[in-house]
């Protein structure tokens, strides 16, 4: 079994940071998300892997390498539009030939990872199989209907009038079988060559397709609220570690990792949070569920449910939450100026000013 992981778009919804970086490398608990899935497929005893770029292919194919270090073999499929899901599909056939894959988001994120569908599917090898789950606004994502046998009966992409409320996630397994449906399918309007069409293909020539409703966590971080949300579930399965130098005037609290390099100085830490590597953090205050990666500097200021990107500085400017900083930032305060108040009064009037 391969598996195929996507790793091309142009991550329009977590803009500017992927004006001049891959979505999929935007760090959590600082590793990127894209690790966190090729880690999980390494988990399920899947070895090869085959991984769609784009635009930031050099970028992708730095991080990752040959996957050794994941324990993988990984072959670089370029992509040159991002012209749907189903397209990924179509480029990668011989790569992926005869054998069975699944397919990975490469900005999804599943908490439990995947080993225990992967073997699912392994042992009952249904045409295709998706993972569902529920969602509060399904007209964002595809929607699977089912029958009162819990029966996949129809998939509809970012419908407007949703049948319920079972989104797909970002993982899906298939057999050879998928390649005819792929190659059966036309463009939607959005010009893209849908995987839910696909899917849909097979249902209509009565191929098995099973679907798996998932309880545990998941999220698609392609926006800021979801990329912090999971960093703040990441963050929470932290252990405390003290690697780095952390001064008698400063405190940390709970659940707190100082990277080896990095010095905390004069300042509160309350975790959980992560300081990176060579950063340093003075006369300030670090709250929950913050990352901070690698040779940041953070001096009089507040940080909390937020996420810096290395290379970064945040100095004296005050309280900053919910937030999403990117590489090579420097925050400071606006210069002051002067305040005044300028008057037009006309005869006989009265005025009150507060200074």
């Amino acid at each position: 079994m391969k598996a195929l992981v996507l790793s091309g778009g142009a991550g329009t919804r977590l803009r500017p940071i992927t004006h001049t970086s891959a979505k999929q490398l935007v760090p959590v608990a600082n590793k990127p998300v894209l690790f966190y899935g090729l880690e999980s497929i390494a988990a399920a005893g899947i070895t090869e892997v085959g991984v769609i770029v784009g635009d930031t292919a050099a970028e992708i194919e730095e991080a990752v390498g040959d996957g050794s270090a994941f324990g993988l073999k990984v072959t670089y499929i370029p992509q040159e539009r991002p012209l749907g899901l189903a397209h990924a599909v179509l480029i990668a056939r011989d790569w992926l030939g005869d054998d069975d894959f699944v397919m990975y988001l490469g900005d999804n994120f599943i908490v439990g990872g995947i080993s225990g569908l992967v073997d699912e599917f392994r042992g009952n090898r249904p045409d295709a199989q998706i993972l569902l789950t529920q969602v509060q606004d399904p007209r964002s994502f595809g929607v699977a209907e089912l029958d009162e046998g819990g029966q996949v009966v129809r998939l509809e992409e970012k419908p407007e009038h949703p049948k319920s409320d079972l989104a797909l996630v970002g993982v899906y397994l298939f057999t050879p079988v998928i390649h005819e449906a792929v190659r059966a399918i036309r463009p939607s309007w959005r010009g893209e060559l849908e995987i839910t069409h696909a899917i849909q293909q097979l249902i209509d020539i009565g191929a098995d397709v099973r679907s798996t409703v998932i309880k545990g966590y998941w999220k698609d971080t392609g926006n800021v609220v979801d990329m912090l949300e999971v960093n703040r579930t990441v963050l929470e399965t932290l252990e405390a570690r003290l690697d780095g130098e952390v001064d008698e005037a400063s405190e940390t609290i709970g659940r707190v990792v100082v990277e080896q390099g990095a010095r905390i100085m004069n300042s509160r830490i309350v975790g959980p949070a992560v300081i990176g590597a060579g950063t340093v953090v003075s006369d300030s205050y670090v709250g929950p569920f913050t990352s901070i990666a690698e040779n940041c500097r953070i001096t009089d200021s507040e940080l909390e449910f937020s996420i810096v990107l290395r290379d970064s500085s945040i100095l004296g400017v005050g309280r900053i939450e919910s937030s999403l900083i990117g590489r090579h930032v420097e925050v400071t305060p606006a210069p002051s100026v002067p305040s005044a108040h300028r008057l037009v009064l006309g005869d006989h009037s009265k005025v009150q000013i507060h200074s």
